[in-house]
């Protein structure tokens, strides 16, 4: 009776066995589907394993023991698909296209064309030419920060700018947005105009050509306040006086770094 029991349970244990057989194949046919790739290293090491996550800043892979390790992708030269496969032949994650810092000095050259006006009297045009010296490195940035001299006119009054004035581009990358800012004192070279403070500020575009040399395009808005020489008439007798305006200019930039 006992011998009989035994053989029973045999049966039993064995078609229990026999119901779990697809679940086996099932996960032996998921362990031959997931290969396992290798990582190779800008340092020359080689990881092999599973990657389970990657984007554009990480990957991570699991090892055959299931630790988990995640690498930047600056430090990956390469995914293989198994160690035998040429490096030269996967494709690397493309990188952002930047252009080195240059720690030089930089001369700023800007050609400006637009219209000037004194608020509710008068209307006319503004051009102007500035060379500035200074550095194109501030830290890690192609900040440029400088002064220098120039030639504008406005509204038929010339004055010579001496300025001082800084430009930072938003992005670290050969195409980028740059805003400006420039303060400055105008010195008299009509008889029109007598000198004043001045302030721009300006915003647009920048390529940078290689790591000193750049050009640009940008919208310019500057505000004066100057003194000029006024006549006026009282009784038919003409005085001449100095009296404050605000003048306004505005218009487009040309700008080239070298």
């Amino acid at each position: 009776m006992a011998k009989n029991l035994r053989i029973c349970d045999f049966f039993c244990i064995f078609a229990l066995e026999m119901k779990k057989l697809p679940l086996i194949v099932l996960l032996s046919l998921l362990a031959l589907c997931a290969h396992a790739e290798t990582l190779l290293l800008h340092t020359g090491a080689r990881v092999k394993g599973t990657i389970v996550f990657q984007n554009e800043e990480v990957v991570v892979i699991r090892n055959a023991d299931g630790a988990r390790f995640q690498y930047p992708r600056a430090e990956i030269e390469a995914i293989l698909a198994d160690e035998t496969e040429d490096p030269e032949k996967v494709e690397k994650p493309a990188e952002k296209e930047e252009i080195k810092v240059s720690k030089k000095a930089s001369i700023l050259l800007e050609l400006a064309g637009g219209a000037a006006c004194i608020p509710n009297e008068t209307f006319g045009g503004a051009y102007g030419v500035d060379l500035l010296v200074g550095s194109h490195h501030i830290g890690d940035r192609h900040i440029f920060i400088g002064g220098g001299l120039g030639y504008h006119g406005l509204l038929k009054m010339n004055f010579l700018p001496i300025q001082a004035a800084v430009r930072i581009p938003f992005l670290e990358q050969k195409h980028s947005p740059v805003a400006g800012l420039a303060i400055g004192y105008g010195v008299a070279l009509s008889k029109e105009y007598l000198g004043g403070l001045y302030a721009g500020v300006d915003l647009g575009y920048r390529c940078q050509i290689n790591p000193k040399t750049a050009i640009g395009a940008v919208f310019y808005t500057q505000f004066q306040q100057a003194q000029i020489l006024a006549e006026e008439s009282i009784e038919g007798v003409n005085f001449q006086g100095k009296e404050g305006r605000n003048l306004l200019s505005f218009g487009a930039k040309f700008t080239l770094y070298f």
